[in-house]
C-alpha cells in the first residue's frame, strides 16, 4: 500500500530528480511549451505552479526563492517579467497537459506537451471574446430592458411639460 506517498520519484534519486524538475521547468518557462512524458509533466506542474504563484509578488525574496529552485538567471527573468505579466490576475492551474496519440519509440511510454496556459493563442482568443457574467444570482431581478425603458420615460416626461410651460408662456406674451 502507497499511503501518503505522493512524490512521484520518476526512477532517479533526489538530486537527480530535483535537478532534472529544475531544468524542465527553466525549458518550460523559457519556450512555453515541451514535449515530455505524462509522469514527468505531472511532476512537473506540481515543481512549476507553486514558483509561478510566487512570481506574481516581485520582491527581492520572491527572486532569490525562485532562483533557488531554478538555477537560471534567464528563466527568472524571463518568469517575473513575461510571465508574471500575463498571469496576474489568473487564480491557479497555469499549466495545461495535452496527451499526444503518439508513444515513445524506445520504452512505449505515453507522451504529452505541457505548457503554460496564457501563451497559448488557440485558446485565449476564444476565451477573451467570450467572457461574461459568470456569477448569477437565483432571484429573478429586473430585467435590463424594463429599466432602460423606464428611466428614458420618465426622463422625457419632465423635459416635455417644461416645453409647454414655455410654449404657453410665450403665447401670454405674444397676446399681450
Amino acid at each position: 500500500m502507497r499511503h501518503g506517498k505522493k512524490v512521484n520519484h520518476l526512477g532517479r534519486k533526489t538530486a537527480h530528480r530535483e535537478a532534472l524538475l529544475s531544468n524542465m521547468a527553466s525549458s518550460l518557462i523559457l519556450n512555453k511549451r515541451i514535449t515530455t512524458t505524462v509522469a514527468k509533466a505531472k511532476a512537473l506542474r506540481k515543481y512549476v505552479e507553486p514558483l509561478i504563484t510566487k512570481a506574481k509578488d516581485d520582491t527581492t525574496h520572491s527572486r532569490r526563492t525562485v532562483f533557488s529552485y531554478l538555477q537560471n538567471k534567464e528563466s527568472v527573468k524571463t518568469l517575473f517579467g513575461e510571465v508574471a505579466g500575463k498571469i496576474a490576475e489568473r487564480p491557479g492551474g497555469y499549466t495545461r497537459i495535452i496527451k499526444l496519440a503518439d508513444t515513445r519509440v524506445g520504452d512505449n511510454a505515453e507522451m504529452c506537451l505541457i505548457e503554460l496556459v496564457d501563451f497559448n493563442t488557440l485558446y485565449t482568443k476564444d476565451g477573451a471574446a467570450k467572457k461574461a457574467k459568470t456569477r448569477r444570482s437565483r432571484r429573478g431581478g429586473k430585467k435590463e430592458g424594463a429599466e432602460t425603458t423606464a428611466a428614458i420615460e420618465t426622463s422625457e416626461a419632465p423635459v416635455a411639460e417644461v416645453k409647454e410651460k414655455k410654449a404657453r408662456k410665450t403665447s401670454k406674451k405674444s397676446e399681450e
